[in-house]
């Protein structure tokens, strides 16, 4: 069973493999709607079942619940038995590259249970460069049963709001750190940070070939950014609650134990204007 990465080379001995589901979850923030559909339609691993961020791995926005909303677990565990995933299936999630989209497919799965999910390491671009084969035929998925585990535990708004005077929580923030800083602000209204944040990009996980770092490597970093810190105490979050999935995904790699997500973010939590917003690297 593989649970965090997994190699091209690996990955292309299973192609074949009546027991695998590969789930392509490219997408571009800038375009949403149709860009990954669109590469998909242009090439994609043979097999592979598309799935879109915004229409199956996120729930309907209210403007108040984030740019991606977390889905209830029957509607997520809907989406992916549409996809063929069921109880005993390997399941490998790719998105273009750096896993920025994917490790949110990745953590889902988990959430709900299914520990057999593994992100191509390098995704599409690097499976494309070490030669493995591409295909424009779309295979129907064949449908299987999947149902929910024990969830994993999340955070929601109210209990980071409640954390604040006591900083029970360590948060950590995988936005760019000019937009931690309030900076800027490309995507939404308010710039800034939960107060009390600390910012973790989460391209600061990769290596210069858009790979994972490895193992000895994440764990000394993400030692220096928590200190002392309770591992219990460690919740993530970014934007939307997509790219923090990637330091989820980097700390099991790193050999820490799942820490949770506040899935509503920063998105959710800039919402409501009552909120408090930090600004800088404070």
């Amino acid at each position: 069973m593989l649970t965090t990465l997994i190699p091209p080379a690996t990955l292309a001995q299973h192609l074949d493999d009546p027991g695998w589901v590969i789930l392509d979850i490219r997408h571009d923030l800038m375009r949403p709607e149709r860009w990954g559909e669109h590469e998909y339609g242009a090439g994609h691993l043979p097999g592979a079942v598309f799935l879109h961020l915004d229409r199956d791995l996120s729930a309907p926005k209210s403007g108040r619940n984030g740019r991606h909303p977390l889905p209830s677990p029957a509607d997520a565990a809907a989406t992916f038995a549409r996809a063929g995933v069921g109880p005993a299936t390997q399941v490998v999630v790719h998105d273009q590259n750096n896993g920025m989209y994917a490790s949110r497919a990745w953590w889902m799965l988990r959430w709900l249970g299914h520990r057999a999910v593994a992100l191509l390491d390098g995704g599409y671009e690097r499976w494309v460069r070490e030669g493995f084969p591409v295909t424009t035929a779309k295979r129907e998925p064949r449908a299987a049963s999947f149902t929910p585990g024990a969830l994993l535990p999340t955070v929601d708004v109210d209990d980071v709001l409640a954390s604040l005077p006591s900083g029970s929580l360590t948060i950590v923030d995988a936005r760019a750190p000019e937009r931690f800083r309030g900076e800027t602000e490309p995507m939404d209204p308010v710039a800034g940070h939960i107060p009390g944040a600390r910012n973790r990009p989460y391209a600061a996980n990769l290596a210069a070939d858009g790979t994972f770092k490895d193992a000895s490597t994440l764990r000394r970093e993400f030692d220096a950014l928590l200190g002392d810190a309770p591992l219990a105490s460690v919740v993530h979050q970014c934007g939307s609650g997509v790219t923090s999935c990637h330091n989820v995904l980097a700390m099991v790699v790193a050999g820490f134990p799942e820490t949770r997500l506040y899935p509503g973010s920063w998105s959710e939590w800039c919402a409501d204007p009552a909120r408090p917003v930090a600004t800088g690297n404070a």
